[in-house]
């Protein structure tokens, strides 16, 4: 019997130690080597503290904001902890709505969003502007959602529009390598550059709120 026992005890504690304690110490070395921004949460910083993450959207519903896509992530209901109430980019709550398309809910959600934008057979609205993310913390919106929102952020401003149209520009990133995902807008760092360019200020949030 302790023939057997003694190779699976040593084989255990081998790859417990490989894989366990070698293999995470390895990696983790070799991204704060090589990647140490991307290693420690890609934090912005701003003044002598940071603002958030280029990786987890934030709440953001001021007109002199530029809006990430909706959030339906919850959080426990503070009235009642049996159940949950929505709570817009809650980093402790990642999730998506779980409604399929022939949901009703869903179909109602998006119906009511697209209205409160404008939309219709005519003035058709960008997608991500109504539907939620899987994960509910998406920091990043399509360039055309960024565009419809350009009249509205650049008159509580109170900065030309051309202005925050470029800005949208040159925050637009294309694909990853080129050819991986779609041309996106990092929201935060975008309305971080709208700061930097005068007009009505952005108060600092809460990451992942």
């Amino acid at each position: 019997m302790p023939s057997h026992l003694r190779p699976a005890v040593a084989s255990v504690v081998l790859f417990s130690a490989l894989t366990g304690l070698a293999y995470p110490f390895a990696i983790t070395g070799i991204a704060q080597a090589l990647m140490p921004r991307q290693a420690n949460g890609s934090l912005i910083a701003r003044g002598d503290g940071f603002v958030g993450s280029t990786l987890v959207g934030q709440s953001f519903t001021a007109d002199r904001d530029f809006h990430g896509r909706p959030s339906a992530t919850q959080a426990v209901d503070p009235a009642d902890g049996t159940r949950t109430v929505d709570a817009p980019y809650n980093a402790a709550n990642s999730g998506g709505s779980n409604l399929g398309p022939t949901s009703q809910k869903l179909v109602d959600r998006v119906k009511a969003a697209v209205a409160a934008l404008g939309g219709g057979p005519d003035h058709p609205v960008p997608a991500d502007a109504v539907t939620t993310s899987a994960s509910g913390l998406d920091p990043d919106i399509t360039p055309a959602d960024a565009a419809a929102q350009a009249a509205r952020v650049a008159a509580a401003r109170g900065l030309p529009l051309d202005r925050v149209v470029a800005l949208v520009r040159d925050g637009t990133q294309g694909p990853g390598l080129g050819i991986f995902g779609e041309a996106r807008v990092n929201v935060l760092g975008l309305n971080l550059a709208l700061d930097a360019a005068g007009g009505a200020t952005t108060p600092p949030q809460k990451p992942g709120r």
